[in-house]
């Protein structure tokens, strides 16, 4: 039940993107079609789990067992950056039309704060690897699932008839700040099903 309470939490009580403000780079710049935005959230998916699980292995055995915790952020910059080169080889190799359509985006996934921020929050809220790993996807679910909105929303915009001086960034600015209002209306779940699961 505790990591169902990570899953739910994770995803829609502490969206990464609306509660957190991680990952607003890539949240804004491959939002405009829900393919690519589907692409990202998937690549940023993947990154993010491999991430977290080879971070907090690194941090455990590497960093803390040699008293070098000071290196932590660059040793975490490392390993994200080596990651994203990998899944962009495969991308490249797997889906060139994905690859083409992510552009400059995919190798910023290196310097995505959420990947490093979700690394990081891991080893500060001391979880164990299962429960890293558990949040890590969950928290990458939620980054999918404000993209994937999102990009559903400006898609639409597109077709609608935006006054001169809103539209472009200014109308997208406008409605992310309506989606983080609306995901704050999940504020207080998390509480409420840690009662029902008697974990509180």
């Amino acid at each position: 039940m505790e990591y169902l309470l990570i899953f739910i939490t994770a995803i829609f009580v502490n969206n990464v993107v609306f509660s957190q403000f991680l990952g607003i780079c890539p949240f804004l710049g491959v939002s405009k079609k829900i393919e690519t935005a589907a692409g990202m959230g998937a690549a940023v998916a993947f990154v993010l789990t491999i991430a977290t699980i080879v971070t907090y292995l690194i941090q455990i055995y590497v960093l803390d067992a040699n008293g070098l915790g000071y290196l932590q952020t660059i040793t975490f910059i490392l390993v994200i950056a080596a990651l994203v080169q990998m899944v962009e080889i495969v991308l490249k190799k797997v889906s060139p039309a994905l690859y083409q359509a992510l552009g400059v985006f995919l190798p910023l996934i290196t310097t995505n704060c959420c990947i490093l921020g979700v690394a990081i929050l891991v080893i500060q809220k001391q979880y164990d690897l299962l429960t890293g790993v558990v949040y890590a996807f969950s928290t990458a679910l939620g980054f999918a699932l404000a993209l994937i909105v999102f990009a559903g929303i400006r898609e639409q915009l597109s077709l609608v008839n935006v006054p001169k001086g809103m539209q472009g960034m200014s109308i997208a600015l406008v409605v992310a700040g309506l989606l983080a209002m609306a995901f704050m209306g999940f504020s207080g779940v998390d509480g409420g099903l840690a009662v029902l699961f008697g974990l509180k």
